[in-house]
């Protein structure tokens, strides 16, 4: 134990900062989020990410807009385990058949007014897997979306402006 916390401190911290401009960026899309979710949520959003098929890079990416740099707690923004809890879905990955149905529980287990976004290239289209004997496609031909967020993987700031934009309605 004692060799492992020598090892800590001679590491120091190895977080990059965000470069001036993006931290800038994430300052005012977050405050924008902030106000919207303050106007239609009353102060907070839950969210339940749904992972349908995908190979786990969009994951990486909305798990970094949880890191203390980006720090989405901030703007109101929460995750739940739970569907019954959640104010959104947050779907990534292209609908696999095995998935198909937890997707679609997922969405009716979720209450009204609910919110879809769709993740990624895959999320939105099929993105490289298409629809083929193990996929579906896109997330659309399973439960309706309300906003796309394209790129492989989109990144925090892309996810961000998706969420606000899903929110703004």
């Amino acid at each position: 134990m004692i060799r492992i916390l020598r090892q800590i401190f001679r590491t120091g911290i190895v977080t990059e900062e965000l470069p001036r401009e993006a931290d800038a960026e994430i300052r005012e899309t977050g405050s924008r989020l902030e106000e919207a979710i303050r106007r239609r949520f009353r102060g907070s959003l839950t969210i339940r990410q749904v992972d349908a098929g995908s190979c786990n890079g969009c994951e990486l990416e909305i798990h970094a807009i949880n890191n203390p740099i980006y720090n989405c707690e901030r703007f109101g923004i929460h995750f739940t385990a739970s569907p019954r809890f959640a104010d959104m879905l947050l779907v990534t990955g292209p609908v696999s058949h095995n998935m198909e149905i937890a997707l679609r529980r997922t969405y009716v287990a979720t209450p009204p007014p609910k919110l879809v976004v769709a993740v990624g290239d895959c999320g939105c289209n099929g993105g490289v897997f298409g629809e083929s004997y193990a996929s579906l496609g896109g997330v659309h031909k399973v439960v309706p979306v309300d906003v796309f967020i394209p790129g492989c993987p989109p990144t925090p700031t892309a996810l961000l402006q998706g969420i606000l934009k899903a929110v703004e309605g």
